[in-house]
C-alpha cells in the first residue's frame, strides 16, 4: 500500500496559501534515499552520484542534492547553466548529449565538465568547437537486446545512442593522440527497471569492454559510469529495488573483472534521476467535476499538462484520496484533466474509494519526469512547484507560471 509522504490536514493547511495544482517535494526523504545511494557504494573510493538534471531541472533540488555530494548528468546549455548557477562546476558534472548543437561544447569545457561523447564523429566536432579535454567519456551502445536473468529488458540496437564497440575502441585511440589522458566508459540501456539484478549485468558488460579496450589500446580507464536505469516500484503491488543489495552486486563484479585486470582504482558513476527523485514527489489536485455518462468520470483541476507520463504512454501513478486511506475501494473512476484530448487521464477504470467534489487527490511519485516533462498545450499554465522542509514548513521553489509568462514570448500588440 502506497502511502503519501503528506497528510490531509499538512496539505489543507498548504492549500490555504498555495492553490492546487502543484507538486510537492519530500526534502526529508530526498536526503535519506541519497545518503543510501552513498553508502550502497562507499566500497568504491571514487564513487559519484551524478543527479540527471533532465528528470527534476529545479535549483533548489539541484542544491540539496550538492549538499549530500552529488554532482549533476547535464544534457543541454540550460541545464549546465542551471548546475553553474548552484556551484556545482569542473568534474561534478557529466555532460551526455546527442546531436549536439554548436556552443553547448564549449559551455560544458569552460566548465570543467567531463565531456561523455555519444558518438566517434563528434571528436572531430569537438576538436573544432572548443578542443579535446584531458579527460572524456565515450557513449557504449552493444546493439541487440539486452538480456538479463529475469529476461529480456530492452533493445539498445534500436536505440540512437552510444557507439558500437568497434567505433569506441577507434575513438579511444584517436583521443590518446590527440593528447587524453583519462578515459572513461559510459553506458545506458534500459530504463526504469524494478530488479537488482540490472545494475550488476551492466557492470559485468562495461567491465568486460574495459577489459578488451585495455587490451586493444593499452588504455586502462579511469572510470565507469552506469548512467541510469534503476527504477520505483510505481504500483503498490511492485517490490523495491534495494539499493544496498544492488550495490554489493556491482562490488562483486568489480573484484572479480577489473581488480585482476589491473583497474582496482576505476571510479564507479551513476546518473539516477527516477530512482533518486521520483517516490519523493507528487502532484496535489482537487476534484472540481463528476460526470455520469457511459462511464464514472472524476475531473480535476489538473492535468496532462502538470504530468504528461499517463497521457503519453499509459504510465501508472498511483492515487490516493487524501483522507480517504483506509476507506474502502468500492467505486471505479477515470481520473481526468481538462485538456482537449482523450488521453489526458491520471488513471483509467481505477478502483478508488468515494470521490467527492473538493476532495484532495495525491498522485504519487512524480518527483522525476513529473513538472519536467509538462508543455503548454490548450494554454495550460505550469503549476508551481512546493518543498515540504525537513523542519515541516512550505517553500516554493517555483511559482506558478501566469497568462504573461505564456504571452512573454510574443511580440504582438494588445498582449500586456
Amino acid at each position: 500500500m502506497k502511502k503519501p509522504f503528506v497528510t490531509k490536514e499538512q496539505l489543507e493547511e498548504i492549500i490555504k496559501t498555495y492553490p492546487t495544482p502543484f507538486h510537492l517535494y519530500d526534502e526529508k526523504g530526498i536526503r535519506e534515499n541519497a545518503r543510501r545511494l552513498k553508502a550502497a557504494f562507499a566500497w568504491n573510493k571514487g564513487y559519484k552520484e551524478y543527479f540527471a538534471v533532465k528528470a527534476t531541472p529545479n535549483p533548489f533540488i539541484l542544491k540539496i542534492l550538492r549538499e549530500e555530494g552529488c554532482g549533476t548528468d547535464c544534457s543541454s546549455m540550460t541545464e549546465l547553466m542551471m548546475s553553474e548557477a548552484v556551484g556545482i562546476k569542473g568534474e561534478e558534472i557529466m555532460f551526455s548529449s546527442n546531436e549536439t548543437p554548436p556552443g553547448e561544447f564549449a559551455k560544458a569545457k569552460e566548465l570543467g565538465a567531463i565531456i561523455n561523447l555519444d558518438d566517434i564523429t563528434m571528436i572531430d566536432f569537438l576538436e573544432k568547437e572548443c578542443g579535446i579535454p584531458e579527460t572524456i567519456c565515450c557513449r557504449y551502445n552493444p546493439g541487440g537486446v539486452y538480456e538479463v536473468s529475469n529476461g529480456i529488458m530492452d533493445n539498445p540496437g534500436d536505440a540512437k545512442y552510444g557507439m558500437t564497440k568497434a567505433q569506441l575502441t577507434e575513438a579511444f585511440r584517436i583521443l590518446k593522440e590527440k593528447g587524453v589522458k583519462r578515459f572513461g566508459i559510459h553506458s545506458f540501456l534500459v530504463s526504469n527497471t524494478v530488479t537488482n539484478d540490472y545494475y550488476p549485468a551492466l557492470a559485468k558488460t562495461l567491465f568486460e569492454l574495459a577489459v578488451e579496450v585495455k587490451e586493444a589500446t593499452g588504455i586502462a580507464v579511469s572510470f565507469i559510469n552506469l548512467s541510469g536505469g534503476v527504477g520505483i516500484p510505481y504500483r503498490p503491488e511492485q517490490k523495491a529495488n534495494d539499493i544496498s543489495v544492488i550495490g554489493e552486486g556491482v562490488r562483486r563484479v568489480f573484484e572479480e573483472i577489473m581488480v585482476p585486470n589491473g583497474m582496482g582504482d576505476a571510479a564507479i558513476f551513476t546518473e539516477l534521476g527516477r530512482f533518486m527523485l521520483a517516490p519523493y514527489g507528487c502532484l496535489v489536485t482537487k476534484a472540481i467535476h463528476e460526470k455520469h455518462i457511459y462511464k464514472e468520470y472524476i475531473g480535476v483541476d489538473a492535468c496532462a499538462v502538470n504530468l504528461m507520463r499517463p497521457a503519453m504512454y499509459g504510465a501508472y501513478h498511483h492515487i490516493t484520496v487524501a483522507g480517504k486511506e483506509d476507506a474502502p475501494a468500492d467505486h471505479v473512476y477515470d481520473v481526468v484533466g481538462a485538456l482537449c484530448e482523450n488521453n489526458d487521464k491520471f488513471a483509467v477504470d481505477r478502483e478508488l474509494p468515494e470521490i467527492e467534489n473538493g476532495d484532495i487527490l495525491v498522485i504519487h511519485d512524480t518527483g522525476a519526469h513529473g513538472f519536467a516533462m509538462g508543455y503548454n498545450y490548450n494554454g495550460k499554465l505550469k503549476s508551481a512547484e512546493l518543498l515540504l522542509k525537513e523542519d515541516g514548513s512550505v517553500q516554493m521553489i517555483r511559482r506558478a507560471e501566469t497568462p504573461r509568462d505564456y504571452f512573454a514570448t510574443f511580440d504582438f500588440s494588445g498582449l500586456f
